[in-house]
C-alpha cells in the first residue's frame, strides 16, 4: 500500500457514508470508510507511489470542488508497516479487529464497501487494504497468490477458502479469527457474520487456507 488520500473524518457514520457514496458514484473514486482507533469514521481513497503524486491528485480534486480538504496518509501509518515495530501478531490482531467492525453489514454480490455491502472477496480485499495489504478482487485469485498452510497452522488474519458442491473450485473466502472461527460475507445469512470451521457444512466445503503475512 502506498500513499492514500483521506478526504474526511467524522464522528457521525452517516456523514462518512454520504461522502463515500458521492466520491464513488459521482466521481468514480475507489473510496471506502472505516472506524479508526480514535473512533472517527475516516474516508480514504487512492494508492499512490509517492506523496507528491497523492498531493497533486488531491489538489486537483480540491480545485474541481470534489473534496474540501485532505490529508495524505503515509505507508508507515498503516498496520503493515507498524508490524516492523510491534511484530506480525500486531498486524494479525488489527486485521481481525477491522473485520469485526463490519459484522452485520449486508451481503451484496459484487459489493466491496460498508455502505453498499460486501461479497466474500470484497470483504477480505477491503479488510486487508485497510491494513496496508493488497489482495486481488476475487476469491480464486486470492487463493492463488497466498502461501498454502495446513488447517492446523491457521493463525488470526489468515484466509480460509471453500468450494460449492464439492467441485474443489474456490468460490468463497473468509478471515480466520481464532478458536476455529472465521468472519465472512455470507450469502446464506445475507450479512457479514462469524461461523465455525468445524460445522458440517463448512467441513464439507473446505478447500484450504492461505497466509500473506
Amino acid at each position: 500500500m502506498g500513499y492514500t488520500i483521506q478526504a474526511g473524518a467524522f464522528r457521525n457514520v452517516e456523514n462518512a457514508v454520504r461522502l463515500t457514496e458521492r466520491l464513488k458514484i459521482n466521481h468514480g473514486l475507489d473510496a471506502t470508510y472505516f472506524l479508526a482507533d480514535d473512533k472517527f469514521f475516516k474516508v480514504r481513497f487512492g494508492n499512490f507511489s509517492t506523496k507528491d503524486l497523492a498531493k497533486k491528485r488531491a489538489l486537483e480534486l480540491i480545485d474541481a470542488k470534489v473534496i474540501e480538504e485532505f490529508y495524505i496518509v503515509r505507508p508507515e501509518d498503516y498496520s503493515v508497516a507498524r508490524q516492523k515495530q510491534y511484530g506480525t501478531d500486531y498486524l494479525r490482531e488489527s486485521i481481525v479487529t477491522t473485520a469485526r467492525d463490519f459484522l452485520g453489514v449486508p451481503y451484496l454480490w459484487g459489493g466491496a464497501s460498508p455502505d453498499d455491502g460486501f461479497d466474500c472477496s470484497g470483504l477480505t480485499m477491503t479488510v486487508y487494504q485497510l491494513n496496508g495489504l493488497n489482495l486481488p478482487r476475487n476469491s480464486r485469485k486470492q487463493y492463488a497468490v497466498g502461501n498454502a498452510i495446513e488447517k492446523n497452522e491457521l493463525q488470526k488474519g489468515d484466509l480460509v477458502f471453500f468450494a460449492d458442491r464439492g467441485n474443489h473450485h474456490v468460490s468463497h473466502v473468509g478471515i480466520y479469527v481464532g478458536d476455529n472461527q472465521f468472519i465472512h460475507a455470507s450469502s446464506q445469512g445475507n450479512e457479514i457474520r462469524i461461523d465455525h470451521l468445524s460445522s458440517d457444512y463448512f467441513t464439507r466445503q473446505y478447500v484450504g487456507a492461505r497466509t500473506y503475512l
